[in-house]
């Protein structure tokens, strides 16, 4: 028998993060349990395998989450990956080393139930030096003024995520900047919002900010950087190469 096809899909990009998934997957599973309960519906998460050379599937699969592999390394294609092998009519996205809130699945949901075409969840990032704390401010302003989100919490439906054709493969950086610009975009063709939920903060990970010189982040964060060929392997592979575990 056929069991039923989930209510919601939380999709999950991972390359090299068998240490982080520990930390950070139960957050996920708590968060989806806690809209389960509410709802009565199930729901899944699909955790990516991203060319992983340490042992990502393997722990992924102790927390009795669907694994799926995808072995080119561009983020847009990884999130589309997981997208294509849901089943569900709701999609969230997140990254391997982000918290979520506990009530982060369900309000995400309920923006989708009572009308949203999608949306995000901000981000709160506490790096310990304050050239970062600096960037990562300037940044938080910056999404408010213009309306962006980043990936580490986007949400939409599934209908709506196709309709635009999901993230964009070729783009390298930024990929998540663009799906929401595009989102927003659809939204107001079929005068359907997207929200972003200001009252939750979910809690990525600081390790490159932590790790990394406050000029060397300034240099692959800055406004112009960020813009700058962003379907290029050579002008972004430090960026993918050089993943801070």
């Amino acid at each position: 028998m056929t069991s039923p096809a989930p209510g919601l899909t939380v999709v999950i990009p991972a390359h090299n993060e068998a240490a982080y998934l520990p930390r950070y997957l139960p957050t996920v599973l708590t968060s989806l349990a806690h809209w389960q309960a509410a709802s009565g519906e199930q729901g899944e998460v699909i955790v990516v395998d991203n060319a992983s050379t340490d042992a990502t599937a393997e722990m992924a699969a102790t927390f009795g989450v669907r694994v799926i592999s995808e072995s080119v390394r561009s983020i847009g294609r990884v999130r589309n990956a997981g997208a294509n092998a849901a089943r569900s009519p709701r999609l969230f996205f997140t990254d391997a080393d982000v918290a979520l809130p506990a009530e982060a699945i369900s309000a995400a949901a309920s923006a989708l139930d009572t009308g949203a075409v999608g949306g995000a969840i901000p981000p709160l990032y506490t790096p310990d030096r304050l050239g970062a704390r600096l960037l990562c401010a300037y940044w938080d302003h910056y999404r408010a003024r213009h309306g962006g989100a980043q990936g580490v919490a986007q949400f939409a439906t599934a209908a709506a995520f196709k309709a635009i054709g999901g993230y964009r493969e070729d783009l390298l950086m930024s990929e998540d900047v663009d799906l929401f610009a595009r989102l927003t975009a659809h939204g107001r063709i079929t005068a359907a919002p997207v929200k972003i939920l200001d009252d939750l903060r979910v809690r990525p990970s600081t390790r490159r900010y932590d790790q990394w010189s406050s000029l060397r982040m300034l240099w692959w964060q800055n406004p112009i950087t960020a813009r700058l060929r962003l379907s290029s392997p050579r002008m972004w592979r430090h960026w993918y190469e050089t993943t801070v575990r």
